[in-house]
């Protein structure tokens, strides 16, 4: 058997938006259990949990990061996640093997844009939230307000189970509803609390809110229900009860407060962790596919069971070499073991197990099921892989890595590292599977992608410190395309004579548009055999290769019909190289005369609003020549639907920051190709040529 009995084990996240105190709040809970001996702060860069350059640079939490403790005979498995959007995407592969989570709501701003998309995830993942508003200590903290953007915004039932004493400079404790209690602390940041009976002025409001809670409670069962109504009174012990039912149930969300830097809250926040959110057992049998026979599978949450996992994060050091992170679902794995990984088809080497202590490591001897380690050094396991038992194998699905948003050229400082690129940037992406990485062959430029401009900027900060690399970002040239509007026939003729054997290859093609999309189509109408058939293909090769090059702006050609209809040939000097050269003239000079135009990228994008901000972002879309297709109401929030050239877009995220005040979320993929107004084609051609 484990260290714990998977009954006492929780795997908890700590959600929400940036600059909502998730990091402080974990740093707070770990002083409370005795994992560090001093509270450390963000902002002067002595967290234990945010440790890396670039965080400590920005002041923000970059990646997720683990660390676990003891509480009341409880063991916990932390996990502080990221809260801005360009990192959401390491939240969201966490919330994947979590078990239940915390999320933080600000006193001050509520619930942002980022919160909700979390929240959405959390209900997919079917992760239990209870919340915590955190701030009330700061300059315009209001709970209630807090609460009620809550009860808005997610479309949630908030159940206050605590509230405050005080607000802002006067905030010094708080009042538990289900004991009656006030939990009042001094100013030493220890976490220690008198309890005493509730202030005579708090107490109409307290009373109303339990009352509030245990009818929120009550409709989570039964039982408790016709107790209710019999006596419209419920006991400490029911309450506990219906608290954990409609919290596993997701009846309602329990919401407490307090401040993480002041220590205050944080304590009761732990007991109804433990009370309130799953254990292993609770979330129940997890279910996955048998890849040999690609038949359900399933895998209760048993120590006894054959062993499975979850990898859901990849941490790669150039020194230390990889780091795997997985989530056990069932079974036990100890050191020096061997295990099955189903999506590589695969033996991996276990050494040694550990439970991470944010940056630090700390050996164990076993993990059983619920438990969150890591392992060193496995040679073929990626983020989203299952590890298993290789007799009684079973894949789990894994969320597939969201869309990028924004792109940037990569170009090396130096030709040194020009090599280097490549195996370094594959070194980040197993750590990252949004960054993605790929050659234009229209631009010929190397494209990184991902979640926003910070997310590349801190990409290319770790390529630098981790690999040495040094890059440089810069706007990618936009893939425009030609087409023709027009139709032609001319004569494409190569004759050349220079002693001995010549060359002649002569052809008559027929050069019209096609429908958009449809790309390129090569008829052949030779009759008589005016030209040999073995040069045919020689003539459409010709085409194809004048087609890499348009006359506009050097851009590939598209969505055209060639017809070669007549042509002749010379029975010495004709060869392949002549009517290749010869289909290129023809075609070259047919598109001069079939009036060609410049196509550019058009781009389908999905963006999330709140609906104070919706007209200036439609606005924004209008004056980007965007085509709006439709609106969609959300909670507290518009989708907009909307088709926009991608050069009017290469930059949008920090722009709908700035619209939005970091509320706006957008995805975007490309749709098709239409034409470039004609007054754009020519400022676009005089910039090319300029840049020449």
């Amino acid at each position: 058997m484990g260290k714990y009995d998977t009954q006492k084990i929780r795997n908890l996240g700590i959600v929400a938006h940036g600059g909502a105190g998730k990091t402080s709040l974990t740093e707070a809970i770990l002083f409370n259990a005795g994992m560090i001996d001093r509270l450390g702060r963000v902002d002067d860069g002595t967290s234990s949990m945010d440790y890396e350059p670039e965080e400590l640079k920005r002041h923000i939490t970059i990646n997720s990061h683990l660390n676990h403790c003891d509480w009341n005979t409880f063991s916990l498995h932390i996990v502080d996640t990221p809260g801005y959007t360009n990192f959401l995407h390491d939240t969201r592969n966490c919330l994947r093997i979590l078990g239940g989570g915390v999320l933080l709501v600000s006193a001050i701003s509520g619930v942002k844009a980022q919160t909700q998309k979390i929240w959405e995830w959390s209900q997919q993942f079917q992760v239990p939230l209870i919340a915590f508003v955190n701030k009330m200590d700061r300059e315009r903290a209001d709970f209630l307000r807090a609460v009620d953007d809550m009860s808005k915004s997610l479309g949630t039932r908030a159940v206050v189970v605590n509230m405050p004493i005080g607000a802002e400079e006067s905030f010094r404790g708080v009042i538990d509803l289900v004991t009656m209690k006030a939990c009042l602390y001094g100013d030493d940041l220890s976490g220690a609390c008198r309890v005493e009976e509730i202030p005579e002025d708090h107490l109409p409001e307290a009373q109303r809110l339990r009352a509030l809670l245990m009818e929120a409670v009550s409709d989570a069962d039964d039982a408790l229900m016709e107790k209710y109504l019999e006596t419209e009174d419920l006991s400490e012990d029911e309450i506990l009860l219906g608290l954990r039912e409609g919290t596993l149930t997701g009846v309602f969300t329990p919401v407490l407060c307090g401040s993480a830097l002041q220590n205050i809250g944080v304590r009761q926040l732990l007991d109804y962790i433990c009370h309130c959110l799953p254990s292993p057992i609770d979330k129940g049998t997890q279910y996955g596919v048998n890849p040999k026979t690609e038949e359900p599978e399933a895998r209760e949450p048993k120590e006894d069971g054959p062993f499975s996992a979850m990898v859901f994060k990849t941490i790669s050091d150039p020194y230390a070499g990889k780091l795997t992170l997985f989530r056990v679902y069932s079974g036990t794995l100890k050191s020096d073991s061997s295990i099955y990984n189903p999506n590589k088809d695969a033996m991996e080497r276990i050494g040694q197990i550990f439970e991470m202590e944010g940056k630090k490591q700390h050996p164990i001897e076993m993990a059983v099921a619920g438990d969150i380690v890591a392992v060193a050094k496995l040679k073929v396991t990626a983020t989203g892989d299952t590890l298993c038992d290789g007799a009684r194998p079973i894949v789990y699905e894994s969320p597939m890595p969201l869309k990028p948003v924004i792109s940037f050229a990569l170009q090396a400082k130096s030709k040194g590292d020009e090599d280097k690129i490549h195996s370094a940037l594959q070194r980040l992406i197993e750590e990252d599977p949004t960054i993605q990485i790929q050659r234009d062959e229209d631009t010929h430029e190397l494209i990184l992608s991902g979640m926003g401009q910070v997310h590349l900027e801190v990409a290319v900060e770790r390529l630098k410190r981790k690999f040495g690399v040094e890059v440089e970002l810069k706007e990618p040239k936009v893939p425009y395309r030609e087409t023709i509007r027009g139709k032609a026939k001319v004569q494409g003729k190569y004759k050349k004579q220079s002693g001995g054997r010549g060359q002649f290859g002569d052809t008559w093609i027929e050069v019209e548009p096609l429908p958009r999309g449809a790309g390129y189509e090569f008829v052949d109408k030779i009759v008589g055999g005016v030209i040999p058939r073995q040069y045919i293909p020689a003539v459409d090769k010709g085409i194809q290769e004048a087609m890499h090059h348009g006359i506009l702006g050097g851009f590939p050609v598209v969505d055209l019909k060639v017809t070669l209809f007549d042509g002749s040939h010379h029975s010495v000097d004709s060869s392949e190289m002549a009517f290749k050269i010869a289909g290129s003239m023809g075609f070259k000079k047919a598109m001069e005369q079939c009036s060609p135009v410049l196509l550019e990228p058009i781009m389908t994008m999905e963006i999330s609003v709140p609906d104070d901000c919706i007209g200036d972002v439609i606005g924004d879309m209008n004056s980007r020549r965007g085509k709006v297709l439709g609106v969609e109401p959300k909670a507290g929030s518009q989708v907009i639907r909307v088709q926009v050239p991608m050069s009017e877009v290469l930059k949008y995220a920090p722009e709908l920051r700035s619209m939005t005040s970091d509320r706006g979320l957008f995805t975007m993929e490309f749709s098709h190709y239409d034409e470039v107004p004609p007054h754009m084609t020519s400022r676009i051609l005089a910039e090319l040529k300029k840049a020449e």
